[in-house]
């Protein structure tokens, strides 16, 4: 008779996993979220991308009187969540992406990616990669598949990359894998990444991980996720951890798009964060990193219409406007 299941491995109460496997998910996550913002000057909805996993995404277009000044530029807005939390609807991706379409006058899309443990990396980047495409067959189609994304009002050569925590580390490997200009990708053009609070590890600790813990974050909890997401009997080295371990690729032969990295002074990532910045700068990349003092994980999307999330916005306006000319 075997042995009654118990858990291994729980995830500040909301994520369980099971020692038989099982995975038991709390129901009332939302419920220690922010409330969703009323924004009315950007309109939303619903689209499926990837019909195989039944992955939604979230188009969100700020609602400027016609005619445009310019075409619309796209964000593409990978949320964060240790690849296992976060959804588009979840109030953190939802009210920071209302901000940023209409502090920034894009249209936003906000895909959604399978989570682990159920679904183990790499199966977050192939979804990354799948929203991408499905942007890609937009452009392409004569008679295009979703209105909002009409070529006579949103831009396809002016397309960004934010992704937040570990959507930043998807992020950055979708720099890697489609390059300079994202030929791949045509007549998508992605012109930048913006890489908010990384979530990279690697088995060396850094200083900034052995430090203070935050108030909603500790090195537990990011070994956690780690756990949680990587290929069983991986670790915190394996190439989609950490962009330099002793297995991951060299990136000093890529032609990579400018790259934008943001994080707060008192994050337990920033430090991964300002190394991933200095050594892409030594290879020549075009990177700029930026430090908001004071500031620990998830201080734009936990409140994207505070003071200094205006700052991060300027910011990133600056960032594609120098990377669009």
């Amino acid at each position: 008779m075997g042995s009654i299941p118990h858990v291994v491995e729980d995830c500040m109460g909301f994520l369980q996993l099971l020692s038989d496997g099982t995975v038991l998910r709390a129901k009332n996550i939302d419920s220690h979220m922010p409330p969703i913002v009323e924004d009315t000057s950007v309109i939303f909805k619903d689209a499926v991308f990837d019909e195989n996993h039944d992955l939604h995404l979230r188009l969100y277009k700020p609602t400027l009187p016609p005619p445009f000044p310019s075409k619309l530029p796209i964000i593409i807005f990978i949320h964060g969540g240790g690849f296992c939390f976060g959804s588009r609807d979840s109030p953190y991706c939802h009210n920071c992406c209302l901000r940023l379409a209409s502090g920034l006058k894009a249209v936003v899309v906000a895909p959604d990616y399978r989570l682990a443990p159920e679904h183990r990396l790499p199966a977050a980047m192939e979804d990354a990669v799948s929203a991408m495409k499905w942007l890609q067959a937009q452009a392409l189609s004569r008679n295009i598949v979703d209105t909002w994304l009409d070529g006579g009002e949103v831009d396809f050569e002016r397309v960004f990359v934010l992704g937040d925590s570990s959507g930043g580390n998807m992020a950055h490997h979708l720099a890697v894998q489609f390059g300079a200009g994202s030929p791949e990708l045509r007549p998508v053009w992605v012109r930048g990444y913006v890489l908010m609070a990384p979530f990279f590890g690697g088995v060396v600790r850094t200083n900034s991980e052995e430090g203070p813990s935050e108030a909603i974050l500790n090195l537990e909890t990011l070994d956690r996720f780690w756990r949680l997401s990587m290929p069983i009997g991986e670790t915190r080295d394996h190439p989609l951890a950490n962009p330099f371990g002793p297995l991951s690729p060299s990136l000093k032969p890529l032609t990579l798009d400018p790259i934008l990295v943001i994080a707060g002074a008192k994050e337990l990532l920033k430090d991964r964060a300002e190394d991933y910045a200095k050594r892409l700068k030594q290879m020549g990349k075009m990177i700029e990193f930026v430090q908001f003092e004071g500031k620990e994980h998830g201080f734009f999307t936990h409140d994207p219409y505070s003071d200094v999330s205006n700052e991060t916005l300027q910011l990133i306006e600056r960032f594609m406007i120098e990377s669009s000319s």
